[in-house]
């Protein structure tokens, strides 16, 4: 006889058994899509929303990370799903964590080393929120649920409670097949597999283009991808570099690598021997990075004002290099900052910040702090920005202060102001001079004069009405801006007595963003020809005062970021020997040439642009210091060379080639 207590067993059973397959389901999609936005809010990021597209993206991820689940039994699948909640949840709310502390997402390098996780040490406490109960509602409502049920089931008995499992269980094969279980996960992954890659194609070809190549932050990638499709992605990336970097390395490619650096440590032998090698020994050093920063404005005026009057007075008793050239790559700042402390180049795609922050690198940051040094870098933003916490880490720094260090007393651009950020700086090495009087190494990088150049009207100074409202006119008013700065900065050592006891170092870290040659030319009054155009968007300048202000004077022989660490340590007396620079000491009378990432070079006597398709002939070659065209063979030679340069210096950085040549030895 029929059970007629439940009606709705018996007139709609298709109804039941959707709802008692599909609903659990359902309800774990639309929990997870509400951890994730309260993850999200929780962020307070910038700029940062979470659109349609963003839920679309989060729903498809969800889809993706869970469609296997609908190929279980209901009973199992509950289970599963709980345990799954319980995953995502933990994964979710780890990330919140950590980005409450570091500005950043868990990342598998992350993970691997432990220590950056293991710092938040006390302060983990703080990090968690009495609102963040929310978060953890449903699988507390859950969990006192299943313990009712548990309770519920013994209280019937063993032998009901297998009797009703054993009903149940045949019910439920028989209500749900093996054939609609397959099928449903199969469209939930295809649906998800959607909903995930194409609003995230469509971001990569628009809006964001360049970005998976770049990986130049971790919110950005987020900010397209979403928390889930982020993870995916990290974890594909870093098997990628991992594959790289663990690809066999061929005999040919080995024997280049070990012939060059046993040619430049040769070099750095003797170089021992020179004049000014040891000449500074023990001294400190402050290395400068300014954000933007070009030579063609150094010297110049606009409306009767000089643009750098602070740098300009200070070329007299320093060392200024005329034609220094940036060597970044798609890594801009972060190339930038590797270039010059590492003395390796860039790679051709992305951050080596970002691909590969834990191989094993000969940084000046290091070498430093085994002499002795108190090593600190100081950038007024977050320290996750290129991935400069996990990097700088490894790079051997002391300490690395950052955006969560400082008091926002003057808010410009992005972050702090370069006045206060210089100010507060040096408050902070006056106060480790208390604690530790060791010689001390600062790296400073600063972000008032970045792209648009957004400067408030308070801070205009110049007269740029000949240029009308456009980017340059705005530009050269940050530059003004970052000099007046510089100047503080100069008195603020004086004052302190660090001046006469510091090797203090000033550079561009790469050009300004604007590409028309007629901006350049309206500014400078006369047209430029290619070459001309070529150098203004590849040099910086790069100044160095030494304690004694010995060696001033304008140097004209080419020379790059890679050259300041060699030059530095050099002046110190530490040798190089068995380190691995590409650079060369700067106050070296050998000849040199400076390479570029895009493959151009240029030495004292020649200057090579490569064409859009980068095949050799189709480039320029020009003599120096005239400037003319010339046969493109006069160029093969050193052509050649710098082509085996970039490529050791890949090889080097890829495969991790510095902690496999040091393991043989």
């Amino acid at each position: 006889m029929p059970n007629i207590s439940n009606p709705i067993l018996i007139s709609h059973p298709k109804k039941f058994t959707w709802l008692r397959s599909y609903l659990p389901y359902l309800l774990f999609l639309i929990i997870m899509i509400l951890k994730l936005r309260y993850f999200h809010d929780e962020l307070n990021a910038r700029d940062i929303d979470m659109s349609r597209t963003d839920y679309v993206i989060a729903a498809g991820s969800l889809l993706i990370v869970s469609f296997w689940v609908l190929w279980l039994p209901v009973r199992i699948r509950i289970f599963t799903l709980s345990l799954l909640n319980l995953l995502l949840t933990g994964i979710i709310f780890a990330d919140l964590v950590y980005y409450r502390y570091f500005g950043d997402f868990i990342t598998v390098p992350v993970l691997l080393q432990t220590g950056q996780v293991g710092s938040l040490g006390d302060s983990i406490r703080s990090l968690i929120y009495s609102s963040d109960l929310w978060f953890f509602i449903d699988l507390i409502l859950l969990a006192i649920g299943g313990l009712l049920y548990v309770i519920h089931l013994y209280r019937k008995g063993r032998k009901n409670r297998s009797s009703l499992y054993s009903v149940q269980k045949q019910k439920t094969n028989q209500q749900v097949s093996l054939r609609s279980r397959f099928v449903s996960g199969v469209l939930a992954l295809v649906l998800g597999t959607v909903l995930t890659v194409g609003p995230i194609q469509h971001s990569s070809k628009t809006w964001a283009a360049g970005l998976f190549e770049g990986n130049w932050w971790n919110m950005t990638l987020y900010n397209v991808t979403g928390l889930l499709a982020f993870h995916g992605y990290d974890v594909y990336r870093y098997n990628k570099e991992r594959m790289n970097s663990q690809a066999p390395v061929s005999h040919e490619q080995l024997e280049e690598t070990i012939a060059y650096f046993s040619k430049k440590q040769e070099e750095a032998r003797k170089a021992i021997r020179a004049e000014t090698f040891g000449k500074y020994k023990g001294k400190n050093v402050i290395i400068v990075q300014v954000e933007a920063f070009m030579n063609f404005v150094i010297g110049k005026e606009i409306g009767g004002e000089e643009i750098t009057p602070h740098f300009n007075n200070l070329m007299k008793e320093s060392l200024y290099f005329k034609n220094f050239y940036h060597q970044t790559g798609q890594g801009r700042t972060s190339d930038a900052d590797f270039v010059t402390n590492i003395s390796l180049h860039p790679l051709p795609t992305g951050s080596v910040f970002v691909r590969y922050p834990d191989h094993e690198y000969d940084a000046l940051s290091s070498i430093l702090g085994i002499e002795g040094y108190h090593t600190a870098a100081y950038h007024a933003y977050e320290s996750s920005f290129w991935n400069r916490y996990m990097m700088y880490k490894n790079m051997g720094y002391d300490e690395f202060k950052n955006r969560n260090n400082y008091i926002m007393d003057e808010a410009v651009g992005w972050s702090l102001g370069d006045k206060s950020f210089f100010k507060q700086s040096v408050d902070y090495i006056t106060e480790e001079r208390l604690k530790n009087p060791a010689p001390f190494y600062s790296f400073m990088t600063t972000l008032t004069s970045h792209h648009p150049y957004g400067l408030p009207a308070s801070l205009r100074e110049l007269n740029t009405d000949s240029l009308g409202k456009s980017m340059m006119g705005n530009y050269l008013q940050s530059i003004h801006y970052v000099d007046a700065a510089l100047g503080e900065l100069v008195e603020q050592l004086k004052k302190e007595g660090l001046w006469d006891d510091t090797l203090f170092v000033v550079y561009g870290d790469h050009d300004n963003s604007i590409k028309e040659k007629a901006d350049y030319e309206t500014f400078l009054g006369t047209s430029l020809s290619d070459l001309e155009m070529h150098q203004i968007m590849n040099q910086v300048p790069l100044l160095m005062h030494l304690p004694d202000g010995d060696q001033a004077g304008i140097y004209l022989e080419p020379a790059g970021q890679i050259d300041i660490a060699p030059t530095v340590l050099h002046l110190l007396g530490i040798s190089t020997e068995d380190n691995y620079l590409m650079g060369s000491d700067l106050l070296s009378t050998s000849k040199r040439m400076t390479v570029l990432r895009t493959g151009a070079f240029a030495n004292s006597d020649l200057v090579y642009i490569p064409s859009e398709d980068r095949q050799f002939e189709n480039g320029s070659c020009y003599e120096l210091p005239a400037g003319k065209q010339t046969d493109i063979e006069a160029c093969k030679p050193s052509y050649e060379k710098s082509k085996l340069e970039l490529s050791i210096s890949d090889q080097l950085i890829t495969h991790n080639l510095i902690h496999k040549l040091r393991a043989k030895e």
